[in-house]
């Protein structure tokens, strides 16, 4: 009926299954039923024990009501009141547990008002005697009105029970019916299942163990070099085994073809050795360019300068891509172009730069080239016709730089120019965070001009270059005239907004080869090389009255306007090598211009021999 073995197996656990669930369900079903039963059982009987109890209480205040009546005690009195509360708590309860039997809660609730008149009769009798009136109780006793309520209470009481024992013993049979039911269930249906189990299994076994000795009996053939051997896939009994029977078959048309194919094989061995040995020889000089690469990347990470770093371009990156020209560019952020830093291979790099919006490497984020005429879109910093590949420099999303490679770069370059091109991206970060850490250490915070460290060190180079060359050297010492009145009136903040007032107007006013330094305070320097102090007064002179024209502004307050006092020297055969005296004699002159009211240029002279 069913092919596959596995539809078997399936099948024949999906019918133990269903099996054991009926089963399951049948044993479960009965024993619910069981529980209810033994639980009305149960019920039955509580209901019993609460009339018995109600009826008890009843009695026993009628017993302490006669003993009081005759001994006078008052705790026969207590007591009364005791009992009869028990006897109405155990009615309570009674008419509760009959609420599911209609009938005999209608007895119960009988019973409990002939009870409660019982109890009011005993009460009234009690509270006569309280009172002293023993005689009244007594008469009131004697009239057997209680003894008739009794009799009533007593005979309903025996119907009720009569009931209620009824149910109690149907219940009881029902419940061993139950269990009876159950026996059978366990008794014939777990055999049934059993024998059931054990014949589909055998069954299973015999289909598992026939097929599977045939093809043991055919791989032990194939194993002693029978070669020809093949199953019969009608014969496997089921669909899985004629699979393997299949299997079987080609596994063995395979070999037989794999044998026929060796001598083909062992020559494609040798095709696969011999490429082994190239990618092996392909390995052996990525290493080696590894190991190019390493040794310029600390040669360029050690490069203090950009000429220094431009040095380790042009002698290495022609060692790593032979044979190919190009030229690096790095990002200026200031002006936003991308700078020149070495060429290579004959290259000469556009001196003026481009910007990045130029480059489609730089817009793509990744490499961009032309590999033939046409073939793509031409960056506009490339010549139309031009064959190029452009490598995008990137660190963090951040233009580091661009490589600009001339040819086609092969897959073999192409893993030589990743790995460079993420090592001098590194190197140029790296160039990039000295030269802002050097710019930090030789500029002043506020103002942004050079601070007097810088100052003393490039006045001692400009004078040894002076003594050298013969050239000219002229310093400038300046500051603001009453600073303090600024910082006394509005404020330090206003102080501060002076000297960078002043100090941007300087910087604009002299020329780049010109050293403009904040000398401390409100005080500043220039160091002015190749011009004499007669050559450099009239520029002094336009800066000092640009700074009497600055219109000084704090936020919305004005802060009026201010002057400068200045006082110039050159350079002279006996000064000291460190610029001491040369700044002495420019600060002497600057001390004249504030004795002589300040708001002024002095020049110090040189005495005539």
């Amino acid at each position: 009926m069913f092919a596959s073995l596995s539809t078997r197996i399936a099948a024949f656990g999906a019918l133990v299954f269903v099996a054991l669930l009926a089963l399951i369900w049948m044993l479960v079903d009965a024993s619910l039923q069981t529980r209810d039963s033994f639980r009305w059982v149960t019920h039955s009987a509580e209901v019993i024990e609460t009339m018995d109890d109600a009826l008890a209480a009843l009695r026993d205040a009628e017993s302490g009501q006669r003993g009081y009546l005759l001994t006078h005690n008052a705790t026969f009195a207590e007591s009364v009141d005791a009992r009869i509360a028990t006897s109405r708590q155990a009615m309570g309860r009674l008419v509760e547990l009959t609420a599911d039997n209609r009938a005999q809660n209608g007895r119960a609730k009988e019973i409990q008002a002939l009870m409660q008149r019982r109890a009011t009769m005993l009460h009234g009798a009690l509270d006569m005697a309280r009172r002293g009136e023993f005689d009244r109780a007594r008469t009131a006793i004697a009239s057997g009105g209680g003894r008739d309520i009794m009799t009533m209470v007593t005979l309903r009481i025996d119907s009720f029970l009569a009931e209620e024992r009824v149910l109690r013993n149907a219940r009881v049979d029902a419940a061993d019916e139950r269990l009876a039911h159950v026996r059978k269930l366990a008794i014939i249906g777990g055999p049934l299942i059993a024998i059931f189990i054990v014949a589909v299994s055998l069954l299973l076994i015999w289909g598992i163990r026939r097929p599977a000795g045939l093809i043991r009996q055919a791989m032990t053939a194939l194993g002693h070099g029978d070669r020809d051997m093949r199953i019969a896939p009608a014969s496997m009994g089921s669909r899985e085994f004629a699979d393997l029977a299949d299997g079987y078959n080609g596994m063995a048309s395979q070999l037989q073809t794999a044998l026929a194919d060796q001598g083909r094989s062992e020559r494609e061995l040798q095709v696969a050795n011999t490429e082994l040995l190239r990618n092996s020889g392909i390995l052996r000089e990525r290493g080696e360019v590894i190991e190019l690469l390493g040794g310029m990347a600390h040669r360029m990470q050690a490069a203090r300068t950009d000429d220094e770093l431009a040095q380790v371009i042009r002698v290495f990156v022609p060692r790593v891509l032979p044979g190919i020209a190009g030229a690096l560019y790095a990002h200026n952020n200031s002006r936003n172009l991308l700078v020149p830093i070495a060429g290579w291979g004959g290259l000469d790099p556009r001196e003026d730069g481009f910007a990045p919006d130029q480059c489609w490497a730089l817009r793509r984020g990744q490499a961009h080239f032309v590999a033939e005429p046409g073939g793509d879109i031409v960056c506009p910093h490339v010549d139309a016709d031009a064959i190029y590949h452009c490598e995008p420099l990137l660190a963090g999303g951040e233009v580091i730089g661009t490589l600009y490679l001339e040819g086609v770069i092969d897959a073999e370059n192409q893993f030589r120019l990743t790995v460079m091109a993420e090592n001098i991206s590194s190197a140029l970060v790296n160039h990039r965070l000295q030269r802002g850490l050097r710019e930090q250490t030789i500029r002043d915070p506020l103002t942004g001009l050079f601070n007097r460290r810088y100052m003393e060190e490039a006045l001692a180079i400009e004078i040894a270059r002076t003594r050298r060359n013969g050239i000219p050297l002229s310093v400038v010492m300046c500051d603001v005239d009453h600073f303090k009145r600024f910082n006394d009136e509005f404020g330090h903040d206003a102080g501060d907004v002076v000297l960078q007032a002043v100090a941007a107007e300087m910087r604009s006013k002299f020329r780049d080869g010109d050293i403009v330094c904040r000398y401390g305070g409100e005080e500043f320097t220039i160091i002015a090389p190749g011009t004499t102090a007669q050559a450099l007064v009239n520029r002094v002179e336009i800066l000092r009255q640009s700074i009497t024209e600055i219109i000084l502004r704090q936020g919305g307050r004005a802060l009026g306007s201010t002057s400068m006092s200045f006082g110039i020297a050159t350079w002279e055969d006996g000064m000291a090598s460190d610029g001491s005296t040369l700044l002495q004699t420019a600060d002497a002159a600057l001390y004249r211009a504030k004795r002589e009211g300040r708001n002024r240029t002095v020049v110090d002279l040189p005495q005539a021999a």
